[in-house]
């Protein structure tokens, strides 16, 4: 007869402790570690492409942006998590005494990969509308010319927009700022495999 071992529950303090030494990154969910999936170069050029656009052409405007590397609290979930490029209007709101977990991101961006988009579109997405500063959500598809796009309207209603073209040009709903599929997917090949 076999034994199952119970899971380990890591308090938040533990988490971060372990995150500071830790050779890959690791997201915490309630208790709960779980590692993060390699990006792929697809994945990467069309993070980097949208963060690289948005640096550039907001220059001088209030707004900061984060791309992988700066963690999210999510308070009501008891959530760190790394999304792919974040975007704060003003300045950050911190979680503890350092610089490495923001709490307020007005925009969200996730690259989708066959690993992590069913999360990134159902779990993650419900975990992300509950931060009150979160106006707009893009879900950017790896694979093919899909962006998807959530805002949040005057009702507080999530609204969907999807861009499936190569020809399309995303036009963020919370921030004056637009950018071209050609631009998104920039140096993108779709043939490599995952």
């Amino acid at each position: 007869m076999q034994t199952q071992t119970p899971k380990k529950s890591y308090s938040p303090e533990e988490y971060l402790q372990l995150e500071e030494t830790s050779e890959c990154k690791n997201e915490y969910r309630d208790g709960e570690i779980i590692p993060m999936a390699g990006g792929t170069t697809n994945h990467n050029e069309i993070a980097g492409n949208f963060y690289g656009n948005f640096k550039f052409t907001m220059r001088g405007k209030n707004y900061k942006i984060y791309m992988g590397d700066v963690k999210l609290w999510i308070q009501r979930y008891r959530i760190y998590t790394y999304p792919d490029v974040m975007v704060i209007q003003g300045e950050p709101i911190y979680e503890g005494t350092g610089t490495t977990t923001v709490t307020n991101p007005i925009m969200i961006v996730e690259v989708l990969s066959k690993s992590t988009e069913n999360h990134d579109r159902t779990n993650k997405f419900r975990f992300y509308r509950s931060i009150a500063t979160l106006k707009e959500y893009i879900m950017i598809n790896q694979y093919e010319y899909l962006v998807e796009q959530f805002n949040k309207n005057a009702e507080g209603q999530w609204v969907l927009t999807e861009y499936e073209s190569v020809d399309a040009v995303l036009s963020l709903k919370s921030i004056g700022f637009q950018i071209s599929f050609n631009d998104i997917y920039q140096g993108v090949n779709f043939e490599i495999e995952e």
